[in-house]
């Protein structure tokens, strides 16, 4: 049943990921009626793993999780003076939670991977000609596909 739980949570998080994908590249934003009720969900998904496990583990690992990458998010931002967006902030709270609910591991490389896919979309943006060092990408994109990717390998 804890298996059924966490594969709804992911791929209810990837169905909502590719949405805000979709917006996110066309808008540049994240909107909160889109990302709070995901968190909420995933969040409420735990529990319920929590409680039918009788462990609180999955919902102690995804809420440090969610603390882990959302914090770290929240100082990239202070420390860019706003060039990360806070819809990037506030995503990586429900993108913490699935991957610290999947575990340790999952969360270092699904965070680090979305470094990786927003280096190489900057790259490819420079290489192509369609922007350059200074050019603004939507990194909401970076962060699902990180998460997603981390999900996959680990």
């Amino acid at each position: 049943m804890t298996d059924a739980l966490l594969v709804t949570a992911q791929l209810g998080f990837v169905a909502v990921g590719a949405w805000l994908t979709h917006i996110d590249i066309s808008e540049h934003r994240l909107p909160n009626r889109i990302v709070a009720p995901t968190a909420v969900a995933i969040a409420v998904l735990c529990a319920l793993a929590a409680a039918v496990t009788g462990s609180v583990a999955p919902l102690v690992s995804g809420a440090l999780g969610a603390l882990l990458l959302g914090g770290f998010y929240l100082v990239l931002r202070v420390a860019s003076r706003g060039s990360l967006g806070a819809g990037d902030v506030k995503l990586a709270l429900p993108t913490g939670l699935i991957l610290g609910w999947d575990g340790g591991l999952a969360l270092v490389v699904g965070a680090v991977l979305a470094f990786v896919v927003g280096g190489l979309w900057a790259v490819g943006v420079i290489v192509t000609g369609r922007g350059t060092r200074s050019t603004h990408i939507a990194f909401g994109p970076c962060i699902i596909l990180g998460a997603v990717l981390g999900l996959a390998v680990t």
